[in-house]
C-alpha cells in the first residue's frame, strides 16, 4: 500500500497518476486528503481516498494505516509547515509505517532559502524519528520561472522578464518529471534506509533538470511567442516592491523576491544527475515547457 498526502494538490495528483501508469492497482493507493469531496475522480478509478488534514492530528494515523510506504508532499502554508509536518511524522510512528518519502528542495541543508528552513526542521525530525526514509529534494519547479504564477502574459507585453537572480542557474525540472521521480521511487528496489540506534537512515536525491538562467528563460519565451522579451535584473527589495505593484500580497512577494535571490547563491542549482536516473531518460527540456505554457495562455 502506497500512501500518497496532498493527493489532490498539483503534485500529489501527478504522483498518483503516474502510479497507476506504472501498474500499481488502484486499490493499494491510499489518496489522503485535506478535503475528501475533492478526490472524488480518484475514488471512481478505485484509488482509496481518506479524509487526512496536517492541522488535525487525529485524522492522521487512521488515514495513515496499512501503508507500505508514505509520500509526504507539505502543503503550500509557509510558517505552517513544519509544524505539520511533525504532527505527520508522529503519526506515521503510530500507524508503525515502514518507510517516509519526503518532498522537500534541492540542496536543503545548505540552502539560505526562507522557505527551506522547515525543510531543514522536517528533515532533522524524520531522521531521528526512527523510519526509515527517503529525502526528495525537488528542484524549482520550472513551470514557475516559465509563467505559471500567470506573471507571463504581462511579460509578453511589457517585453521585460523581471527577477533578482542575476546570472546564477536554477536546476529547474518540471512538476511532472519530480512526480514520475517519486513514482519511480515509490515502486522501485532498494531505496529504503535503515533503523539504527535512536534514528534512521535513508536516501537523498537531489532531483534538478538541466540548468538554465533568467535570461536563458527570456530567450527561450521571446523565441517561441515571436516577441521580444528580456530580463531585467532588479535589486531584491525593488523586486519585491515590482510584485506587490502587481497585486501580490506583500508578504509572499517578499518571499518570491527571496526564493529569486537565492539563484544568485546557487540554491537552486545541483550537478546532480539523480532525476535522470530515476526518471531512465532525460529531464524535460525548459523548451518544452515553455512551449506548453504558451499554449495555456
Amino acid at each position: 500500500m502506497i500512501t500518497v498526502t496532498a493527493a489532490t494538490g498539483r503534485l500529489g495528483r501527478l504522483v498518483v497518476a503516474e502510479l497507476l501508469q506504472r501498474g500499481m492497482p488502484a486499490d493499494q493507493i491510499t489518496a489522503a486528503v485535506r478535503s475528501p469531496q475533492k478526490a472524488t475522480d480518484l475514488a471512481e478509478l478505485g484509488v482509496q481516498v481518506r479524509h487526512a488534514d496536517y492541522t488535525e492530528p487525529h485524522t492522521l494515523a487512521p488515514a495513515f494505516a496499512g501503508a507500505d510506504q508514505l509520500l509526504l508532499i507539505p502543503s503550500a502554508e509557509y510558517g505552517r509547515r513544519f509544524p505539520q509536518m511533525k504532527n505527520a511524522v508522529d503519526a506515521a510512528v503510530d500507524a508503525q509505517v515502514p518507510l517516509i518519502a519526503y518532498t522537500g528542495f534541492v540542496n536543503t541543508p545548505t540552502s539560505t532559502l526562507r522557505l527551506a528552513d522547515e525543510h531543514k526542521q522536517a528533515e532533522a525530525y524524520i531522521r531521528q524519528s526512527g523510519i526509515p526514509f527517503v529525502f526528495l529534494r525537488n528542484g524549482g519547479y520550472t513551470e514557475l520561472y516559465t509563467g505559471e504564477l500567470g506573471d507571463l502574459a504581462p511579460a509578453l507585453d511589457s517585453s521585460v522578464m523581471y527577477g533578482c537572480g542575476a546570472d546564477g542557474k536554477v536546476s529547474g525540472a518540471s512538476r511532472a518529471d519530480l512526480a514520475a521521480a517519486a513514482a519511480a521511487v515509490l515502486t522501485g528496489q532498494g531505496h529504503a534506509g535503515s533503523v539504527h540506534g535512536a534514528g534512521s537512515t535513508g536516501r537523498v536525491y537531489e532531483l534538478g533538470g538541466t540548468p538554465f538562467t533568467l535570461a536563458d528563460v527570456a530567450a527561450e519565451i521571446s523565441r517561441q511567442a515571436g516577441k521580444p522579451l528580456v530580463y531585467q535584473d532588479l535589486p531584491v527589495d525593488q523586486y519585491a516592491q515590482a510584485l506587490a505593484a502587481q497585486g501580490v500580497p506583500q508578504a509572499f512577494a517578499d518571499l518570491l523576491a527571496d526564493t529569486s535571490l537565492a539563484v544568485t547563491r546557487g540554491d537552486w542549482f545541483t550537478p546532480s544527475t539523480d532525476l535522470e536516473q530515476l526518471l531512465g531518460r532525460p529531464a524535460t527540456a525548459l523548451a518544452d515547457v515553455v512551449a506548453a505554457q504558451l499554449k495555456a495562455l
